[in-house]
């Protein structure tokens, strides 16, 4: 067994760049300079179908998904803020981990979970609440620090992240959730 830690990032959005992944990015790069190993998911590459609760026939992009998160020491998530709360492709995705309700520990038990949320107005913090409930409800452990990113298309782009105070919250976060994941190993 490696002592290794594996920490896994969730976030992504559909169009030409997405500032939730750049956000999640940011806080990976700072765990795997903590000494953790990192991967990041882009969920607008992953492809996922609708979620149906129905156990036949489960597409192997799904499953794959799904292990990566078992497997995960602890994870970062970050959803765009849509209409007061998640994005509809990022709650998909929650929505198949339904399938970690057979195994062992189940869901996200035993897992620190760092939560980011960016948004084109000033309510990012919507979007944490709903991850927070969404968390809890799987059993995983949420860090108390977390970060909303308002007016994210003013500061995040292609080229990176202009305001130092938020980038200097995501890598703490980063740092935070490989200590947490530390604890709980």
């Amino acid at each position: 067994m490696s002592n290794t830690l594996n920490i896994v990032g969730i976030g992504g959005s559909i169009g030409d760049f997405s500032t939730s992944l750049a956000a999640v990015k940011t806080s990976l790069d700072a765990a795997a300079q903590a000494g953790a190993k990192t991967e990041l998911i882009d969920l607008a590459q992953l492809l996922l179908p609708m979620y149906a609760h129905v156990e036949t026939d489960i597409p192997q992009n799904v499953m794959d998904f799904c292990e990566k998160v078992h497997q995960a020491d602890a994870l970062i998530l970050c959803s765009p803020l849509y209409h007061g709360s998640i994005s509809g492709l990022f709650k998909n995705a929650i929505d198949w981990l339904e399938l970690l309700a057979k195994k062992e520990p189940v869901y996200l038990s035993n897992k620190p979970v760092g939560l980011i949320a960016v948004a084109g107005g000033v309510q990012a913090m919507q979007a944490i609440n709903s991850m927070e409930y969404i968390v809890r409800a799987l059993r995983g452990w949420t860090m108390p620090f977390v970060v909303p990113i308002n007016k994210a298309w003013q500061i995040i782009d292609k080229e990176g992240i202009s305001d130092k105070k938020i980038e200097s919250q995501l890598i703490s976060l980063g740092k935070e959730i490989y200590n947490a994941a530390q604890k709980f190993k």
